[in-house]
């Protein structure tokens, strides 16, 4: 009667293994179409946001950044103080634009 009871505990931990095999195997075999699910998702998300694609020969992008302040610097033994005497002053100027 044991002999028996064993051989079931190992078929049944066999029959467990062979179907883990089988369920991993699944899983990497459709690894290929889920990434390109993904991908064509991303890509179609991409496109209704923009239809123009960047081309570095033909896309052009230029951007400026002027800043103004005014400080004071004290050099002492002990190091260096620096104050703000204005608040500073950031402008920015982008453009961007696509030859067809």
């Amino acid at each position: 009667m044991l002999i028996k009871l064993r051989k079931k505990m190992a078929q049944s931990t066999l029959e467990y293994a062979v179907l883990a095999v089988v369920v991993i195997g699944a899983l990497l075999s459709i690894q290929t179409y889920l990434k390109r699910g993904i991908m064509g998702k991303i890509k179609s998300s991409t496109d209704d946001i923009s239809a123009e694609q960047f081309e570095p020969d033909v896309t052009t992008y230029s951007k400026n950044t002027d800043t103004d302040s005014y400080t004071s610097e004290t050099v002492t033994s002990q190091g260096t103080k620096t104050k703000m005497l204005s608040p500073e002053k950031t402008t920015t100027n982008s453009d961007s634009t696509t030859a067809n």
